[in-house]
C-alpha cells in the first residue's frame, strides 16, 4: 500500500473484478485475519477504493491454458487497463507468466522488479 500511496504502483478494477474482490474479503478465513489486524472487509474495501483506476471490462477468448475460467476477468482487465504486470498470488494464473505480453507475478516479484522492500 505504501507504494501505491507514493503512486508507484496502480491498482486497476473493473467493476466486476471488484465485486469478486470484495466477495473474497467476506470470506470467513480472511476476515478472521483482517479482525486480527483491526480491520473488516468493508473497512478495507472502502480504504483501497479511492485509489483504484477503473477500467471497462474487455471482451477476450478462454485461453486453453488457464486452469481456471473464473479467472478470466482478471485477464480482461489487464487487457483492457494495457497495465505493466498483473500481480496476484492466484497459482492458476501465476502458471501462466505472462498473458498477451503483461508479465504475472507475485507481490513479492513486483516489489522486486520496482525496487521496493518486500515486507
Amino acid at each position: 500500500m505504501d507504494a501505491v500511496k507514493a503512486g508507484k504502483l496502480a491498482l486497476v478494477q473493473t467493476p466486476r473484478l471488484w465485486v469478486e474482490f470484495v466477495e473474497v474479503l467476506n470470506r470467513p478465513k480472511l476476515a478472521a485475519r483482517l479482525r486480527l489486524l483491526g480491520l473488516s472487509p468493508t473497512m478495507l474495501a472502502e480504504g483501497l477504493r479511492e485509489y483504484v483506476t477503473w477500467s471497462a471490462d474487455a471482451q477476450i477468448s478462454l485461453p486453453p491454458e488457464l486452469r481456471d475460467p473464473k479467472d478470466l476477468i482478471v485477464l480482461a482487465a489487464a487487457v483492457a487497463a494495457r497495465v505493466d504486470a498483473i500481480v496476484t498470488g492466484d497459482g492458476d494464473l501465476t502458471s501462466l507468466k505472462s498473458f498477451e505480453g503483461i508479465p504475472i507475478m507475485k507481490a513479492r516479484e513486483a516489489l522486486k522488479e520496482l525496487g521496493l522492500p518486500a515486507e
